[in-house]
């Protein structure tokens, strides 16, 4: 053992914070050390620290580091190794347990609760997303296939998403859940496509409008279960970029029915959700207190079942490592900004918000959490489905 960790181990026995002999032989299967020198190794800065944590989970973990109980110099890495080590399957976890079971049992994604989202989290402020994300403002993971830049991987996870729904001049495209309207952007100038995208958000969508200028891009604050209720309104296309996690288990058929009745029969829908790997684990219950209310992932199997009788799968991709790169991004771009930011938002929000992003970041280097795109058809492409490939090229409308 390193001379270092034998000194650093010895000055927190000294102190012997409550749970510490539990804690450093759970941590230790993630080579992770209390007190320790090296950048994932955990600082405690208050005794309670770790009997928090043995006895609340990830809820006591990210309440703690909020309140500074604790700190870590890499703490992505450290939640990465953490959950690398199933860690989070040998201590107590109360809130993930009532997560779970409020998910299946009730519905907290009914209509009226649907907005909750919006108003917690997308609509904090335009100026926080403006400074941490892409100039498209695209809230969701970037494709680093060839991508060397924040920029460039948004833009070709864009035009990735074009490309594979075929899009060309004319067509009607349909963003369930469209963010700031960066899918549309794209696609309007460069495939000449006309685009309404569904948001929850109004700050999404008065600075998504100022965006799109004269492009045939246009908005609508709804919720999706309300919109094209006749189904007389019909699109070539339609995509939904990293809005099925709010959607909830209690409401997949539904979601997947205004799909199915705004579709024209030979179009091609595109779904861009992160996923869990097994049913039921539902979704991070710090996150879901503190960042995303009401927000569930989904397991391969619920999308499967929701689609039974409605389409049929014509790809499913993977590329979840890439959103650790993104969120990591998304952290740098944050901290640069923050000495501008802190002049609306205070301390307690700095230290919330870069838990929020790296530990996402490790959970998604960990390959706990995945990033699906799935490309759907209402009766099957006929010969197949075939992805237009041509990556890094976009075809200009102009």
């Amino acid at each position: 053992m390193d001379n270092a960790l034998v000194a650093a181990r010895g000055r927190t026995r000294a102190a012997t914070p409550v749970g510490f002999e539990v804690a450093s032989r759970l941590l230790a299967r993630a080579d992770v050390w209390i007190d320790g020198p090296r950048p994932w190794d955990i600082q405690i800065h208050h005794p309670d620290t770790l009997a928090r944590i043995l006895k609340y989970g990830s809820l006591g973990l990210g309440e703690s580091y909020v309140e500074g109980w604790w700190d870590c110099a890499q703490l992505d890495a450290l939640v990465a190794r953490v959950l690398a080590a199933k860690l989070d399957e040998s201590v107590a976890q109360p809130g993930f347990l009532w997560s779970v079971l409020r998910a299946r049992l009730l519905n907290l994604q009914s209509t009226t609760r649907a907005w909750q989202v919006g108003r917690a989290h997308y609509d904090l402020g335009n100026d926080l997303y403006q400074r941490m994300l892409d100039p498209m403002l695209a809230y969701s993971c970037g494709y680093w296939a060839s991508a060397t830049n924040l920029e460039q991987a948004q833009r070709d996870k864009l035009d990735l998403i074009c490309r594979k729904l075929g899009l060309a001049r004319g067509m009607r495209l349909l963003d369930i859940g469209c963010g700031f309207g960066s899918l549309m952007r794209h696609a309007a100038e460069h495939y000449g496509v006309h685009c309404l995208g569904l948001t929850i958000s109004a700050q999404q969508l008065a600075l998504g409008t100022e965006l799109a200028g004269s492009l045939p891009v246009r908005f609508e604050l709804i919720d999706y279960r309300d919109f094209n209720r006749d189904g007389t309104q019909k699109f070539d296309r339609i995509a939904s970029v990293g809005m099925f996690e709010h959607v909830g288990p209690k409401n997949y058929r539904d979601y997947f029915e205004l799909v199915n009745r705004s579709l024209v029969r030979d179009g091609l829908f595109l779904l861009h959700t992160i996923g869990r790997g097994k049913v039921g684990t539902g979704v991070d219950p710090w996150i879901e207190k503190y960042i995303f209310p009401n927000a569930v992932l989904p397991s391969m199997s619920d999308i499967a079942r929701a689609c039974e009788g409605r389409f049929v799968i014509e790809d499913w991709h993977n590329f979840g490592a890439d959103y650790d790169r993104t969120l990591m991004a998304w952290h740098a771009r944050f901290e640069a900004a923050w000495p501008e930011l802190q002049q609306r938002y205070d301390e307690r929000f700095h230290r919330l918000w870069r838990y929020y992003l790296l530990c996402c970041a490790g959970a998604f280097r960990a390959r706990a959490n995945q990033l699906w795109q799935i490309v759907l058809s209402p009766e099957g492409v006929p010969g197949g489905w075939r992805f237009r490939n041509g990556a890094g090229a976009l075809n200009s409308a102009a």
